[in-house]
């Protein structure tokens, strides 16, 4: 059985910057799969690839086995997905984002509005049900891009920096979605800089550096942080020797 998102020796470059290099990831169904890694590892365009958003020059990125820039309509309605900047038109409300959200992935009128209903309660948005995004803080900016990607639920989920922005009760309750998602099931693919607030949810830990995957961390384990810089200047030692 197909794995939700796969990733095999793909490659992905924008002009003479190889923003990927002979990628392989495999993410499981009921895994929160964490990915980790300094600025411009290329962490955001991995998720683009998995998401259909850029193509690979080389290699494949699939999502339920199919080739993710051409995967039909019924499994993109499985999707839900955050990458950098939150999901809102400036001039709706929070209550039409998420409804224009809800029907974009699939659901008919009914449903939507029930899904709605229920994501407003869930991430605490009712004071702002009837504000326009535009008015909105960066902090409940991010909730509503948040709910969005989840108004649906989703059996895949990718999130890039899902905490950005948010108060600490903010964070926690990321948290939770996450582990939430996860035992209902749901393939999570996230990205963090907090190495412990991803240890205390993540199933694997993928450290990520100069567009390729160059160790695993393990989320019980101490010193992540040491053990993360450790695991980035191994790689750049290797890649210095083979170079010379």
């Amino acid at each position: 059985m197909d794995a939700p998102l796969v990733a095999e020796n793909a490659s992905r470059s924008f002009g003479v910057e190889l923003a990927i290099d002979r990628l392989d990831l495999r993410v499981e169904e009921s895994t929160i799969h964490a990915i980790v890694g300094l600025n411009g590892a290329g962490k955001t365009t991995l998720m683009r690839l998995l998401l259909g958003m850029l193509r690979p020059d080389a290699g494949t990125a699939t999502i339920f086995g199919h080739q993710a820039t051409s995967a039909p309509a019924s499994i993109w309605a499985r999707v839900g997905h955050l990458i950098e900047t939150p999901f809102a038109y400036r001039e709706l409300t929070v209550q039409e984002n998420l409804m224009a959200a809800a029907i974009l992935h699939g659901m008919d009128y009914r449903d939507a509005h029930l899904a709605v209903g229920r994501s407003i309660t869930e991430f605490e948005l009712g004071q702002w049900a009837e504000r326009r995004a535009a008015t909105l803080s960066q902090g409940n900016r991010q909730r509503l891009g948040l709910a969005s990607a989840l108004v649906h639920q989703p059996t895949v989920v990718v999130l890039d920096e899902p905490a950005n922005s948010l108060d600490p009760a903010g964070v926690v309750f990321t948290r939770e979605i996450l582990q939430r998602l996860s035992a209902q099931g749901a393939a999570v693919l996230v990205s963090s800089h907090h190495l412990d607030q991803l240890a205390r949810v993540a199933d694997h830990i993928s450290v990520m550096h100069r567009g390729s995957i160059v160790g695993q961390l393990d989320p019980s384990g101490t010193n992540l942080e040491e053990t993360f810089f450790e695991t980035v200047n191994t790689a750049d030692a290797i890649r210095s020797k083979v170079a010379g």
